[in-house]
């Protein structure tokens, strides 16, 4: 195993960047600290061929310009709340608009853009870089002072290990996720559309034409939305546009379980995906449109994402489980990808 530190770049106010770059079984794994970043993610092919499977940008300008979310830990609330507000014990909280009358991932100065506290070590089996990162009261709209821990290592098994913490002063939504962008086939291979794909998913969370839950969970059953045998991406679209849409993940919440499984036949590797979250968003990136790594461009479908978190919405929603934290409740989850080939 091993752990290399250096610096990605400077920003405007004097502060560092750094890039960690972990080693272990036969996987290289690498993280910023600013956004609490993934960058890239290097595994083998059936055939040793080694290829960048994560979307992003080769520099230090690409990740803080980015309108992607490329790789970025998302809060306080990961996905989307209706109507950029939401109200908790009788108060109601204004949050910036900046997906149609809609919030999406906190606003456009989320934890995505924050300079995190970060520091390598090494545990049992694996190698790990620790984040951290303080939101003031009232910081995007939300409120009581947060603070976030949020853990990513990679261990000799082949598994990236993602683990989020928060605690916050008073009754809070808090909602955090990993936003990488996946091509199974490499980074500037093509489309995923023919990456086949699990999800152990019963049911899904209905949205509208905005992207916002109605309220209403709905069965797999017979519908585009059915992953619970393994298929392409593409094999039952009919007249969407692709996948946006948060799954209801089959087993208790707060428990580590299987989330999805994806496999690309062409290079022969496989990620596995659990999670102690109730849901996991999966999206096809049908609205990529951005330069990415040495010179290439991502368009639609060159990447998807599956960010295990709540429901989006939660907070205005009272038949979804329970997104608050506070004193007394602390946010604890965990994701696992484990990679194979």
């Amino acid at each position: 195993m091993e752990i290399k530190k250096k610096l990605f770049g400077i920003l405007s106010n004097g502060k560092k960047v750094k890039l960690y770059t972990l080693k272990a079984g036969g996987i290289e794994f690498s993280l910023i600290n600013y956004g609490a970043a993934w960058t890239s993610l290097i595994v083998p092919s059936r055939n040793g061929v080694h290829d960048d499977v994560l979307l992003g940008y080769s520099g230090f300008e690409g990740f803080v310009n980015d309108a992607q979310f490329f790789g970025v830990t998302v809060g306080r609330f990961a996905n989307r709340i209706k109507g950029a507000s939401f109200s908790l014990n009788g108060k109601t909280y204004r949050l910036k608009a900046n997906d149609g009358e809609n919030n999406l991932h906190s606003g456009p100065y989320g934890f995505d853009k924050m300079l995190w506290k970060s520091e390598a070590y090494e545990e049992n089996e694996g190698v790990y870089v620790r984040f951290e990162t303080e939101s003031r009261d009232g910081d995007c709209g939300f409120p009581g002072k947060l603070n976030a821990i949020v853990s990513y290592g990679l261990t000799k098994s082949n598994e990236i290990i993602a683990d989020y913490q928060a605690k916050v002063e008073v009754p809070c939504p808090v909602n955090l996720t990993n936003h990488a962008y996946f091509n199974l086939a490499g980074e500037r291979n093509g489309s995923i559309l023919s990456h086949e794909v699990i999800l152990h998913s019963s049911s899904y969370v209905e949205i509208d034409d905005k992207c916002i839950p109605t309220g209403k969970i709905l069965s797999v059953k017979d519908s585009p939305f059915d992953f619970l045998n393994r298929r392409r991406i593409d094999a039952n679209f009919g007249t969407l546009n692709g996948y946006d849409h948060c799954f209801a993940v089959d087993g208790e919440p707060g428990k580590l379980r299987p989330c999805a499984d994806v496999f690309e036949p062409c290079s022969g590797r496989t990620m596995k995906v659990f999670t102690t979250q109730p849901g996991v968003q999966f999206y096809t990136g049908n609205h990529i449109n951005s330069g990415g790594k040495q010179g290439s461009h991502y368009v639609k479908h060159s990447g998807f994402c599956l960010e295990t978190q709540h429901f989006p919405d939660t907070p205005n929603q009272s038949g979804f489980p329970s997104c608050i934290a506070g004193p007394g409740k602390d946010y604890n989850e965990k994701a696992v990808f484990a990679f194979s080939w």
